[in-house]
């Protein structure tokens, strides 16, 4: 090798190494910035969103100090929105947002209801976001509400402690869930199984997947109920809750269960909106954020 190749050799070497120390330098002062982003699938019924509000509110009261944004991860309900003039960021767009305003670690909390499809991709933008250079030092993600066997514990108490407080022996809460054809499915067995053990007519369905509404009729005809009180089990009393279940059509939940000669009541209430349900995500929560460096 030459003298002259070794000079620049050296020369290249040296600037390369002088711009990591800079590089590094600015990292070294770039302020740390800790935030929160609650990720939820979103919903076009005004009073839906506005359960989702209880999260926030209580996750504020949890985690005093942090910043709290928001994103839908449904790019159908974001368009739907956006046209009535309400944007809603994705959780990528949220958490490049983020990533501009100068946040190094990021909580993303998941308010879905099981590990599902949602989830997984939520999963993957989360991984993506962690892993670009000169972007965030951390990003972190929080368990849905059902990810782990005391989840499923602490959903079934949960469910029992709001019954109707109007309630009656013999007559039965049957809940909503939406159910999916992916392999998470299995956590609405798993929770029947726990409710079964607290209380026989405590009762889940799903709108996609098992158990179905035909399931739910069995048990109800096998008990010879009379009387029901209908309840989504999801994070908002959305369209599935207001129409699918509670709504007038031939082949709502509250239509089928009439024509089988039910007295439906419906409770326009989604687990969001309930503190105990809330607790849980936020003890999630709470896990995503001791994870972040």
């Amino acid at each position: 090798m030459s003298k002259a190749s070794c000079v620049r050799g050296l020369l290249v070497t040296f600037f390369l190494l002088c711009l990591a120390s800079a590089s590094m330098a600015g990292h070294k002062e770039r302020p740390p910035r800790k935030g929160i982003l609650l990720v939820a699938f979103g919903s076009t019924v005004p009073e839906a969103r506005a359960g989702l509000g209880h999260v926030e509110s209580r996750a504020k009261v949890r985690f005093p100090g942090l910043e709290i944004r928001w994103a839908y991860s449904s790019r159908i309900v974001r368009e739907k929105l956006a046209r009535e003039g309400l944007v809603f960021d994705s959780p990528a767009m949220a958490l490049a947002r983020m990533m501009d305003d100068g946040f190094t670690h990021v909580a993303v909390q998941s308010l879905q209801t099981i590990p599902g499809e949602e989830f997984h991709a939520l999963q993957k933008t989360v991984q993506a976001f962690s892993g670009l250079p000169k972007g965030m030092d951390s990003v972190t993600l929080g368990l849905p509400l059902l990810a782990e066997p005391a989840d499923v514990e602490a959903c079934a108490k949960a469910i029992l402690s709001t019954v109707p407080a109007e309630r009656k022996p013999g007559e039965a809460v049957v809940l909503m869930g939406h159910g999916t054809h992916h392999s998470a499915s299995i956590y609405y067995p798993g929770l029947q199984y726990s409710l079964d053990r607290l209380d026989p007519l405590l009762l889940i369905g799903t709108v996609e997947g098992t158990p179905s509404l035909d399931d739910v009729r069995r048990v109800l005809a096998k008990h010879k109920v009379s009387k029901v009180y209908l309840q989504p089990f999801m994070a908002v009393s959305g369209d599935h809750a207001v129409n699918d279940m509670a709504g007038d059509e031939e082949d709502s939940w509250k239509s089928v269960l009439t024509r089988d000669g039910l007295t439906c009541v419906p409770i326009l209430r989604g687990t969001a909106e309930s503190p105990v349900f809330v607790e849980i995500w936020l003890d999630h929560l709470q896990t995503a954020l001791d994870r972040l460096p």
